[in-house]
């Protein structure tokens, strides 16, 4: 189905065709219809099915038809948990609103506060905002959200993940009750849905996919590595050939900087982003990715949600993630919308319970493989215990549960 036979105004239509998309993905598919008629909804899909459009898209057909006006006042607010995310957003509005005219701000920290002043003052249509600095803006009653007609929660899961539903809740609280609600999120936990319950009005949930289930288009590989030799194998895989666009996840930011540093030392054009970047060093490194000056960007859990560049080729985990849901996020990147693309996770034996955790949580179990063509130097280890399958999904890593037995 078309774009212009979800309700969208022809000039929006016409952006959106402008920036190459021919027809919606299923979740726009969806949630657009359901959103024009001014409905609240929870969208949930895998990471890389077009969430972003399926709400930026049902907020600029809103305010097409309002802006003759030429209020000042803000009228759609979107809350997002990373600076990242909120200039992808803010490229997306942009983008798909080329013909519209419309006002819009990035509401961040990291970046001089006197600009979003000036830019408030003008007048906005639409912000999105990560919750600190947005917290800041009202504590010195810069903002002004009395008049929001549409909220949007993106990424609902990512924001408990990084402590911000407190601050979440603080933002909802002074905006208009009489208000249109879309929240979307990857995965809907149960702390969600708790959200969801306080701060909107019969929401119609929207799932595509298994919420489990990273996107089909991925082909994921394990790899049993040495901690020792973790960066040996990088540096094979990466020479033999293939990989010309290639993301690396590392559980720390100091980490992430010691693999771009052996990366560079190996001959590896690459980058490291984190938030011990300042934010121009993050964009600088993102867009140098983005049009190929580096094979190979290096970012840590926090940065994640925020990378949306087109044609990954392979997502490379060179330290598990601890929590199984970082597991989807991080390939996810690759394999976006129809593109099909590798992920590879690198373990070693401590890392073995994390492995059992992300098998029992997307349901699925993992073949574990050597890397093809690489030759450890060092001798072979004993085999390794086998992992207990945890019994609850929220059982404590490392904390032994204790058995009675019926005699």
């Amino acid at each position: 189905m078309p774009f212009n036979l979800l309700g969208l105004s022809d000039p929006l239509v016409r952006g959106i065709l402008a920036t190459g998309y021919k027809a919606p993905t299923e979740i726009q598919l969806q949630v657009i219809p359901a959103a024009v008629e001014g409905k609240d909804i929870i969208g949930c899909a895998q990471t890389g099915t077009g969430k972003t459009a399926a709400f930026v898209l049902p907020i600029l057909n809103r305010l097409s038809h309002e802006h003759a006006t030429k209020s000042k006042h803000i009228k759609a607010l979107i809350l997002t948990p990373t600076r990242e995310l909120a200039l992808q957003i803010e490229q997306c509005i942009i983008g798909y609103g080329r013909f519209l005219n419309m006002r819009t701000l990035t509401v961040y920290g990291g970046v001089n506060i006197k600009g979003q002043f000036s830019a408030l003052n003008r007048g906005v249509d639409i912000v999105v905002a990560t919750p600190g600095r947005l917290l800041d803006h009202m504590g010195r009653r810069t903002i002004n959200l009395r008049h929001v007609e549409v909220l949007v929660l993106d990424e609902a899961d990512r924001m408990f993940d990084m402590g911000f539903i407190n601050d979440v809740r603080k933002i909802i609280a002074v905006v208009p009750q009489k208000r249109q609600t879309l929240l979307f999120s990857a995965t809907i936990p149960p702390e969600v849905k708790t959200l969801a319950a306080g701060v909107m009005n019969h929401p119609k949930i929207i799932q595509v996919g298994q919420q489990r289930n990273p996107i089909e288009t991925i082909t994921q590989h394990i790899y049993s590595v040495r901690r020792e030799e973790k960066m040996e194998v990088l540096l094979h895989m990466l020479q033999k050939g293939g990989m010309y666009s290639v993301l690396v996840f590392s559980r720390t930011k100091h980490g992430a900087d010691r693999i771009n540093h052996r990366l560079k030392r190996g001959g590896v054009n690459s980058v490291a982003i984190h938030s011990g970047r300042t934010q121009g060093q993050r964009r600088q490194a993102m867009q140098g990715f983005k049009n190929g000056k580096f094979q190979v960007m290096v970012a840590t859990d926090i940065a994640a949600r925020g990378i949306d560049v087109e044609g990954i080729s392979h997502v490379i985990n060179f330290d598990v993630p601890v929590f199984a849901e970082d597991y989807i996020h991080r390939i996810g990147r690759t394999g976006r919308a129809t593109a099909t693309g590798d992920a590879i996770t690198f373990v070693c034996r401590d890392e073995e319970k994390y492995l059992r955790q992300i098998e029992w949580f997307i349901e699925r179990k993992f073949k574990i493989e050597k890397c093809p063509g690489f030759v450890s130097t060092m001798p072979d280890l004993p085999p390794s215990r086998p992992v207990i399958k945890p019994k609850h999904k929220f059982t404590v890593p490392g904390r032994k549960r204790r058995h009675s037995r019926r005699k």
